[in-house]
């Protein structure tokens, strides 16, 4: 009993400790930007069909306008980061890596011209990985977390398609089929298996 208790507070803090770690790193990034180089580490998001805008694929995630911007950033970040957290804490960064490595890919091939930024690419990443493994993984939980998610944040799936010029649709779809890809990579084949025990 002892053991299991003090997995769980383990895993509690484990978690704080990672979504935390990645808040602070967001917003003394977006402090230094601001402070020290008035906004141009924003220049180093990605710049669709452009070899320099390559780079943006690594850096756009980490970098945003203004702090208005990454305060709406932050809170779904957190909110869908710690679902899939309370889920299997391992997950967060595969699925961070996958949806933003797929998302500002895709960003870059079919993106507007302009500088693409922000963390929202991967927000879409975390609402695809969780919206789609109760599909992929076909067990209970899974499909509860699923339901849980289409719930508190369904309404965001509109941002996938083109609506306020001066937001990154482009990023929000790659992003949220990064997501797709990385439930279906790392979901357990749980009705393959079962099919498998059986002699055809």
């Amino acid at each position: 009993m002892t053991t299991k208790r003090s997995t769980i507070v383990g895993n509690f803090r484990l978690q704080i400790k990672t979504l935390l770690g990645i808040v602070v790193l967001l917003w003394v990034i977006e402090a230094v930007d601001l402070v020290f180089f008035n906004g141009a580490l924003n220049n180093l998001g990605i710049r669709p069909r452009t070899v320099s805008g390559l780079w943006g694929i690594l850096f756009a995630p980490f970098l945003h306008g203004n702090f208005a911007h990454l305060l709406a950033n932050t809170i779904p970040l957190v909110s869908l980061g710690w679902l899939i957290m309370l889920r299997k804490s391992e997950d967060l960064i595969p699925v961070t890596i996958i949806s933003a490595l797929v998302g500002g890919f895709g960003t870059w091939l079919i993106g507007s011209p302009g500088v693409h930024i922000g963390a929202s690419g991967v927000i879409f990443g975390y609402f695809g990985f969780l919206l789609l493994r109760g599909y992929f993984e076909r067990s209970m939980v899974a499909i509860a977390f699923s339901l849980l998610v289409t719930f508190l944040y369904g309404g965001i799936i509109w941002g996938v398609l083109p609506s306020q010029p001066g937001i990154s649709w482009e990023g929000h779809l790659c992003g949220f089929i990064g997501g797709v890809i990385a439930a279906r990579l790392l979901s357990s084949p749980r009705k393959k298996e079962r099919l498998d025990n059986f002699d055809l």
